[in-house]
């Protein structure tokens, strides 16, 4: 029977171009686990859109000369179109700036204030009497109350890790101008977490999550208290109970909401707007959420305090592998510091296989990892090109120029053949529960362990021996029956790390029906037609040289000097 999985990814921020780190963390796990299971036949769902509203986007838009829509246009494109390249197939990809959103969060925020979860609080914050306008932290610089460092932040202190209030800053200015502020009252509207407490205890004991999930959020929940959902801004979904054209819902509350406006979206695109219902009201849907480390607390406490606290009951998140920091050569991604990877020029040298494998390979499941050009290298030319590559290209070789490309009977099997049959169904059935389980790591494993089990059973049959007897010519046929059946569970357990090689050879290996719709058990329990001709192969993947290396580390080196 079919399993209804609703997947999510975190809303990327369309404040600036996403980088691998983000890739690690919330995205391509999503991707493959998606892919995995839709190659199971499960009714599988996959959401993700851009984060549009916040004080960040109206600040670096000014910065930048733009407005904040300009600002969120720029990077919804161009953060979608990355993702095209990376190959991470979205079932529908939506913005928090499109109108269905604006509703589905206002009536998220009347549904917890009529049940009594939320209340407006005087507050006071800083006022430019200049600007006759209320700036949010971001747009504050001062003097740190605690180190007295004069150009701190308005929400932390870059030189002590001091985190305050803006209104605790000592002389406190406009980032933008530079006048003076003081500070005034205003009224905002607080949802008071304490409310579901208890409710999220019980709930979060009932999961079997990662540790590092876990251990977390059980300490945050302790200390959970009433937090403000709104600020005073011109750029966000207006506050539904105020006349108050200036106050809009903070960005964290409206954005997780945004999983659910997607959806219904995607519901509407399908000319069937009601479909959204069967994901989200149906409490049978397995809801996972793919995130990193630093959204743990919206996702595993936020997020479904809020859903606790609906009239409507919507599904809760059921799975939230959460992975750790991605690194760039040991130091975290950072545009403004200039430690990033270039992805235009990127993908002019470079797959998104290779990305994709590499970043799998040392995915940072449970602790933080790293991203290194020689790595990168290293993987590429000695797994992908030596091994998987390998394998397929002197198989597919062989047959051409020995069997004319005829796909041989597998006759009589020796020991050695039944031991290697057994092998290659034991590694996919290994790899199916790796994806099912989220660890890319070991199913990226798992695929050069069959790889190379396939290179190691071609050596010891020894079929370019056997060719030239008559009395061995069956021997080895069955040999290149059987290294064809390692190569083509190979193209379908690494279907959802290196989806573009996967169907090169699948189309290689002459299946007409698509890798997704025949699925996963069909393909295992399927031979390759006996005596149909198979085209002559192509190289899956090519070397990278030590140059073009040598001139990426060059140039990451030239980006941290320029800045």
């Amino acid at each position: 029977m079919k399993q209804k999985i609703l997947i999510t990814s975190a809303l990327p921020y369309a404040n600036g171009p996403l980088h691998f780190g983000h890739i690690a963390g919330a995205y391509l796990p999503a991707d493959c686990y998606a892919r995995f299971q839709r190659l199971m036949h499960n009714d599988v769902l996959y959401i993700c859109g851009s984060d549009e509203y916040g004080v960040a986007i109206t600040l670096s838009a000014d910065l930048a000369g733009r407005t904040p829509k300009q600002q969120v246009d720029l990077f919804h494109t161009i953060n979608r179109n990355f993702f095209e390249q990376l190959q991470i197939k979205f079932d529908h990809y939506s913005r928090t700036t499109w109108e269905g959103h604006t509703t589905t969060a206002q009536e998220f925020f009347v549904d917890l204030y009529n049940n009594g979860h939320i209340e407006a609080r005087s507050t006071d914050q800083l006022y430019s009497e200049s600007d006759q306008s209320f700036l949010a932290d971001r747009y504050v610089v001062g003097t740190c109350p605690r180190c007295n460092f004069e150009g701190a932040r308005g929400d932390e202190c870059q030189r002590c890790g001091a985190s305050y209030e803006a209104t605790d800053l000592l002389n406190p200015r406009s980032k933008i101008t530079g006048t003076t502020l003081v500070r005034r009252s205003t009224e905002h509207w607080f949802l008071l977490l304490e409310h579901f407490q208890e409710q999220l205890k019980a709930w979060i004991e009932s999961k079997q999550w990662k540790p590092n999930v876990i251990n977390f959020i059980k300490g945050y929940i302790d200390d959970l208290h009433a937090r403000a959902i709104t600020r005073d801004s011109t750029w966000g979904i207006p506050v539904p109970i105020s006349d108050n054209p200036n106050k809009v819902l903070y960005v964290w509350f409206d954005a997780p909401i945004g999983y659910i406006s997607a959806t219904k979206e995607w519901a509407i695109a399908q000319s069937q707007p009601e479909r959204w219902k069967d994901y989200w009201l149906d409490q049978k849907t397995k809801l996972v959420q793919f995130i990193g480390k630093d959204n743990i607390p919206f996702h595993a406490s936020i997020f479904p305090a809020m859903i606790m606290g609906q009239s409507q009951e919507y599904k809760l998140v059921d799975d939230l592998p959460a992975n750790e920091f991605y690194l760039l050569e040991g130091r975290q991604f950072s545009k403004s510091d200039g430690w990033y990877i270039d992805l235009e020029g990127f993908f002019k040298h470079f797959t998104s296989d290779q990305i994709r494998y590499t970043i799998s390979a040392n995915a940072p499941e449970s602790a933080d990892s790293e991203f290194t050009w020689k790595d990168f290298q290293q993987r590429c030319n000695i797994e992908l090109v030596g091994k998987y590559g390998n394998l397929v290209n002197r198989v597919l070789t062989f047959m051409q120029n020995r069997l004319q490309g005829i796909v041989p009977g597998m006759g009589e099997l020796e020991k050695i053949d039944q031991d290697f049959l057994h092998e290659i169904k034991a590694i996919a059935c290994e790899t199916a529960q790796c994806y099912d389980q989220y660890r890319t790591r070991r199913a990226s494993q798992c695929i050069m362990q069959l790889a190379q089990a396939g290179n190691v059973y071609f050596d010891a049959k020894k079929p370019w021996i056997d060719v030239k007897s008559q009395a061995t010519t069956k021997r080895m046929e069955t040999t290149i029956a059987c290294c064809l059946e390692c190569i083509k569970a190979l193209a379908l357990i690494s279907y959802p790390i290196i989806p573009d090689a996967a169907l090169k050879l699948w189309q290689m290996l002459g299946f007409e029906q698509s890798i997704e719709s025949m699925g996963w058990e069909a393909i295992m329990a399927t031979h390759i037609a006996v005596g149909i001709k198979l085209s002559a192969p192509t190289l899956l993947f090519a070397k990278i040289e030590d140059e073009l290396i040598d001139a990426q580390i060059q140039k990451l080196q030239q980006i941290q000097a320029a800045h």
